[in-house]
Formats: structure tokens, C-alpha cells, sequence
């Protein structure tokens, strides 16, 4: 009886631990299903259609937006003391002929008052010598009318010896003489005063000359001192070499009002954005993979909204240093002609340009996320009902946002997107 009841009992520990695991077998199969298909029966992992399609290539460069042709806007030469007193901001629009630099005219405007007081000096002297030279004149040749009178009357009296006595006619004759000699004296005074006067003039006159070319001098700085747009376009103001740097490092600071500016500085630019172009470093081993005419699509990261398209219009013959890569290499620069470019581009803007090196039409293409490799072979899940079933494929070509498959695809199948036996610890 007591041996039943123990056989009993240890037949019902049997059954219920067995239940205990299958109950665990269906928990895990249960989660299991949970984790890897949606309630109606279809895999939680997005699928991804094999297409038909173009299978391109590209080279991936960083480059940045530049011009051939700028305008540089530059301090005048010959003036001292230039300080800025306007200048307008950095990357402001202007048209040809605004005002872009105005320098302090205090200096210039005192000394165009002083020359302009010179030549009002000058201009009076001038004035003085010639109304002098004049009086001069005109007292001389009143002398010398008298003297011709005195002449002619002396020689009457000299005429008459017919009726005057011997002694008298002598003196007539001696009169005549004196009245000749005052002549000519009066005729050498009158040389005399003409060729000081003439000196005199010639002076006062250079004078005036030199007083006026100081004027237009000082007026032609005074012009000088107001910079003007050359054409249209988009000024960038330029650093100053000579602007005091923190202690603590940093860029030199561009120039701003206020700043001393040295005879020639370069103060500003204005780009001609008609000759915009875009240049990158292409390195040695893809060198061989780019030409000229193959198309590019650009993206500049000032301008995020849209593509930029182009075409590869340039190599260089030689190799230079790439100093923008890591470790430093060799790498020939890449010229890039922009279609239709848009007016936000500015010179100096860092893009993503990507070079179509190669395109072969009517193939069988997936991403390159959905490839995996598996024991050395490389595979994708194919979606076969509701499972995903693993099978090898075979790559003809590679790139960064494509695979092109030789065998083991065919289109309008759907394949995993990403990996659906990789367990992420996220889901547990």
C-alpha cells in the first residue's frame, strides 16, 4: 500500500516537471517569435527590394568653393596717418561704385586749407608784382615822352643857327646831345625794369604754381580716401597683420573702424563670382579612377538644401602636399566646373564632392547594408513567407552606396535590411 502511494507520487513529480518544461520550451519559442515577426506573421526587420538599375561609382573628395578672378579693394599710397573712420561689414552686398572704405579725413582737410590759403597768397603776390611791373612801366614810358619832347625841341633850337649867334647854336647843339643821352638812359631803365619786373613775375608765379599743385595734391588725397566697389558683388573683409593678437592664440581679426591702415594694405575683396569654381585634393590611388569631363554632384555644407552639379574641367600635371589630410600625403588638385551655381556660394566654403567615376546601366543592385559575411562567404536574407532564409551572393562591383550582384538575386525580391540573426542586448 505505502509502495502505491510512493509510485503514485513520484509519477505526479514526473508529469508536472514535464509540464514545467514544455511550459519553458513554448516560453522561448513564444519570445523567440515575439522578438523576430509582428503579430500577423511577417519579420519585424524592414525588407529592402532587389531593383534593377544603374550601378554607379564614385570618388568621395572634400574640396571647397573658389573663384579665379578677385577684385581687391587696397589702401591709397602716399597719404601718412590713414585710420579707418567706415567701413561696412564683413560679407555685405554691394554694387559697383558704393562706398566701401572711408578713411579720416582730419589731417588732410587741415592741410587743404593751409595750401588752399597758399595759393590765395600766391595768387594775391602775382597780383601785386604785376600791377607794380605796370605803375613802373607807365612812369617810365612818361619819362620818356617827355624826353622825346625835350629831344625834338633841342633839335629845333639847333635848326635855327641862321639866326642865333655861334655860341648860341653851340649850346643848342649840347642841348641836343643831353636830350639824346637821356633817351638812351631812359630806353636802358626801361629794359632794365622789364627784366626785373619779368624775374619778379616769374617768381611770384612759381610760387603759385607750387601753392596750387599742393592743393590739387591734398584734393586728389582727399578723393583717395573714400574706397569704392570695383563691380558687384559680395565684399569680405580681410585680416589685419598688424592688429594686436590675444596672448591666448587665435585668428588675426580682420580689419574693423577705428584700425591704422599702412600705404598698400589689402583691406578688403570682392570676388568675381562669374569665374566660381570648386577645387579638391584627389590622392594618388584614385588618381587613375578620375578624367576630365566625368560628372560631379556637389553638396556644400553652408548651402545644405540642395545639390550642386558640376563637371571635372581640370587635373594638375603634378603632385602637391594635401595638408588637410592626416597624415600629410601627395595628391593632385582637382578642378570642378559648376553648373548654374548659386548665389549663396561664397569662395573659401568647404564641399562634399563626389566624382562619378564609373556607370554600368541594367544590372542588379541592393545596398551595401544588406550584405553580410558569414564563414567567409557573403550572404543576404531572402524573405520567403514569413521567414528569412539565408543565401549566398556573388558581387560583381562595390561602391559606398551600392552593390551590384553578379548571381544569386533576381529583382523584385524582398532581403533583410539589416542582419535578422544578430540579437541586440537593446530588445532583451
Amino acid at each position: 500500500m505505502i509502495n502505491e502511494k510512493s509510485h503514485r507520487r513520484c509519477k505526479l513529480k514526473r508529469l508536472v516537471l514535464s509540464g514545467l518544461v514544455t511550459l519553458a520550451i513554448l516560453a522561448g519559442i513564444s519570445g523567440y517569435l515575439k522578438n523576430h515577426f509582428h503579430e500577423s506573421g511577417t519579420p519585424e526587420i524592414s525588407a529592402v527590394e532587389v531593383k534593377r538599375g544603374d550601378f554607379v561609382d564614385y570618388v568621395e573628395l572634400r574640396g571647397e568653393i573658389a573663384v579665379s578672378s578677385t577684385n581687391v579693394i587696397t589702401a591709397p599710397h602716399g597719404i601718412a596717418n590713414l585710420q579707418i573712420l567706415k567701413l561696412i561689414p564683413d560679407r555685405t552686398r554691394v554694387w559697383k561704385g558704393d562706398e566701401v572704405v572711408t578713411f579720416d579725413p582730419t589731417s588732410l582737410e587741415r592741410l587743404t586749407e593751409q595750401y588752399r590759403t597758399g595759393l590765395q597768397q600766391a595768387e594775391a603776390e602775382v597780383e601785386r608784382v604785376l600791377a607794380q611791373q605796370r605803375l613802373q612801366e607807365e612812369q617810365i614810358r612818361t619819362d620818356v615822352l617827355s624826353a622825346e619832347f625835350g629831344l625834338e625841341t633841342a633839335r629845333l633850337d639847333a635848326n635855327t643857327r641862321d639866326v642865333v649867334s655861334a655860341i648860341e647854336h653851340e649850346k643848342n647843339l649840347l642841348a641836343v646831345a643831353r636830350a639824346e643821352q637821356r633817351m638812351r638812359a631812359l630806353d636802358a631803365r626801361l629794359a632794365s625794369s622789364r627784366m626785373a619786373a619779368e624775374a619778379d613775375m616769374a617768381g611770384a608765379v612759381r610760387k603759385k604754381d607750387k601753392a596750387q599743385e599742393d592743393l590739387e595734391r591734398v584734393e586728389s588725397d582727399m578723393a583717395k580716401l573714400v574706397l569704392k566697389s570695383p563691380a558687384d558683388g559680395i565684399v569680405s573683409i580681410l585680416p589685419n597683420s598688424q592688429a594686436r593678437i590675444s596672448l591666448l592664440g587665435g585668428a588675426t581679426p580682420i580689419f574693423k573702424e577705428g584700425d591704422s591702415a599702412w600705404a598698400g594694405a589689402v583691406i578688403a575683396e570682392l570676388p568675381d563670382m562669374t569665374t566660381i569654381y570648386a577645387v579638391a585634393p584627389v590622392s594618388e590611388s584614385d588618381r587613375g579612377r578620375v578624367d576630365i569631363g566625368q560628372p560631379v554632384v556637389m553638396r556644400v555644407e553652408a548651402v545644405p538644401d540642395r545639390d550642386h552639379l558640376g563637371v571635372v574641367s581640370e587635373i594638375s600635371t603634378l603632385a602637391g602636399m594635401d595638408t588637410s589630410s592626416v597624415p600629410v600625403r601627395k595628391a593632385f588638385d582637382l578642378k570642378i566646373s559648376m553648373e548654374q551655381p548659386d548665389d549663396r556660394l561664397r569662395p573659401g566654403m568647404t564641399a562634399t564632392v563626389r566624382v562619378k567615376v564609373e556607370r554600368v546601366p541594367d544590372c542588379v543592385v541592393i545596398p551595401p547594408e544588406t550584405v553580410f559575411e558569414k564563414g567567409g562567404r557573403l550572404v543576404v536574407y531572402v524573405l520567403e513567407g514569413n521567414r528569412y532564409m539565408e543565401r549566398q551572393v556573388h558581387i560583381a562591383r562595390r561602391s559606398e552606396t551600392q552593390i551590384m550582384i553578379s548571381s544569386g538575386l533576381e529583382p523584385g525580391e524582398r532581403i533583410a535590411a539589416k542582419d535578422p540573426t544578430f540579437k541586440d542586448v537593446s530588445d532583451e
